[in-house]
């Protein structure tokens, strides 16, 4: 019998920047659109971000060149200063990330239910890519 379940897909990278600083580029909207996008010729116009238990986040993710857009958002179901946030994307998808801080290091562990559309490792690639630039963002960030 085949199953509808799909295996959650993890990604990770470690920051070099305390905990406190990786947070604060994680969920605050000025840094937010700073990082939220996999290739150069993307970025993130428009943030918002209500950080807390039932609080709502959209994030607009748009070609440079206008040539398409669309909106990320959810509504969080756990958050633990410098430690977890866990959200419900508005498809019903759950995600989870957690901060893991030592010294001046940071661990982000992102874990994700895949959608239907795509295959899984172009999903991971998507996300990596992301997490990859959130940590460029972040060690650059002053």
């Amino acid at each position: 019998m085949e199953t509808s379940e799909k295996t959650a897909i993890t990604v990770e990278t470690t920051v070099n920047a305390p905990v406190e600083k990786v947070w604060k580029c994680w969920t605050e909207p000025d840094h937010i659109t700073g990082w939220t996008f996999a290739s150069d010729d993307w970025h993130a116009p428009y943030a918002d971000n209500d950080l807390r238990k039932d609080g709502k986040f959209k994030t607009t993710m748009a070609a440079k060149d206008g040539s398409f857009s669309f909106d990320f958002g959810g509504t969080y179901t756990d958050v633990t200063e410098h430690s977890l946030i866990a959200y419900t994307m508005e498809d019903g998808r759950k995600v989870k990330v957690s901060f893991s801080g030592e010294g001046d290091t940071t661990k982000v562990v992102e874990t994700f239910d895949p959608e239907n559309t795509h295959p899984a490792d172009f999903q991971k690639a998507g996300w990596q890519a992301i997490l990859d630039n959130f940590k460029k963002y972040t060690e650059a960030a002053a």
